[in-house]
């Protein structure tokens, strides 16, 4: 677990570095129910367990859709702004410009349809483009989100067999009732009274 919380932590940084706001909301999702997830665990909570084991399923459909958006599958265009950013800002992937080995050359004068307060860029260099990165980001959340979900149901079935055969203090076990094992001469015996 504290594999995936490092993981997305680091995802949260980048995606707040790049102003996109969709992946930052749900990283922060995330965060909270792998922390409530944690507690289940610890405290044998198989409700929260499962809750978590459920966000799993949504998380790495998520994650299927970030590197369809990346790889524009279908109609999807990582050139939109309304996807990741809600149309609040014209930023990208962070790892646009600070990929490894890119360099990021201003351009001057700026075409006259960009905006006066954002800058005009040409990236060139880049060793990996900034789509194929975000799109190993997502399938390490969803290898992650896998190995959480079979943990998570690993989890909830000892939580449940533990539950299952807890047996009350002189009470009932799952078997019927079965009677003293021990044989001792302080053992008790029924004693029945006649008029």
């Amino acid at each position: 677990m504290k594999l995936i919380m490092v993981s997305v932590l680091e995802r949260q940084v980048i995606d707040f570095l790049g102003y996109q706001w969709a992946p930052i909301l749900t990283n922060f999702l995330h965060i909270i129910v792998v922390i409530l997830g944690l507690f289940g665990t610890i405290q044998f909570r198989p409700r929260y367990v499962t809750g978590y084991a459920a966000w799993l399923v949504v998380w790495m459909t998520w994650n299927v859709f970030i590197i369809c958006f990346y790889l524009e599958v279908g109609d999807l265009s990582r050139d939109s702004d309304l996807v990741l950013t809600f149309n609040l800002s014209m930023h990208r992937s962070w790892w646009m410009e600070n990929g490894p080995g890119c360099r990021v050359t201003p351009i001057t004068p700026p075409p006259s349809w960009a905006p006066e307060d954002h800058r005009y860029i040409s990236i060139s260099g880049c060793l990996m483009d900034f789509q194929f990165i975000e799109v190993a980001h997502s399938s390490l959340q969803i290898l992650l989100a896998l190995m959480g979900f079979i943990y998570a149901c690993y989890v909830v079935k000892l939580i449940s067999e533990e539950e299952d055969s807890f047996d009350f203090i002189g009470g009932f076990d799952s078997y019927g009732y079965q009677g003293p094992q021990k044989t001792s001469h302080l053992q008790l015996q029924p004693m029945y009274m006649s008029k």
